[in-house]
């Protein structure tokens, strides 16, 4: 659950100067600040496994993979979210003169919490699709063998595929790269 830090609305350019000085993590919705939550050390380690993974498996291709500190801005909802994982195709397009806030990614990837998943699942998944590039969304449970596959069709729908035991693996379609469900939670106890 997000909590308003300010009953005051900024610019994005203010929220840019007030997060670089913050000292825990804020996403920014219309104006609004909002605090984000903690996370887990399960949730972590989910994130830090898939991100690793990708990381290597895409060695010396021309992509580039951000894990949790780096921002998302969606300027068509005015949005700055900070997703668990991201891919870009190529080089990244930074919103300003800084490199802290991307606007292009092709695969984003959020590890689902209690407080989360029904933001992650909705609304921010309808903010996203406003991306351009924007072509796969991966959501995983850190609660158990979950994981659901949204795919972006050559005419724009959306088609969801969901795995759901220990033995499964997930195929990306945006880049060639398959993962087990042993390697995702890879230390995680579900017990």
């Amino acid at each position: 659950m997000t909590v308003t830090l300010i009953n005051q609305t900024y610019t994005f350019d203010e929220y840019l100067a007030m997060e670089e000085l913050a000292t825990e993590k804020h996403e920014y919705k219309s104006g609004e600040i909002i605090s984000m939550t903690g996370g887990t050390t399960d949730h972590n380690k989910i994130a830090l496994n898939f991100a690793a993974n990708l990381k290597f498996a895409l060695k010396k291709q021309n992509y580039n993979i951000f894990i949790g500190d780096v921002k998302l801005w969606i300027p068509a909802y005015s949005e700055a979210t900070y997703p668990d994982v991201m891919l870009i195709e190529d080089e990244p397009n930074y919103y300003g003169t800084g490199k802290t806030t991307i606007t292009n990614p092709s695969l984003i990837v959020e590890v689902l919490s209690k407080s989360t998943q029904n933001y992650d699942q909705g609304e921010k998944f309808y903010y996203y699709r406003s991306i351009p590039e924007f072509k796969e969304y991966i959501l995983i449970s850190q609660y158990q063998y979950y994981v659901m596959q949204f795919n972006k069709t050559n005419q724009g729908k959306w088609i969801l595929s969901e795995y759901r035991n220990d033995n499964s693996a997930l195929s990306l379609q945006t880049v060639k790269f398959d993962i087990s469900f042993e390697e995702i939670y890879e230390n995680v106890n579900l017990g």
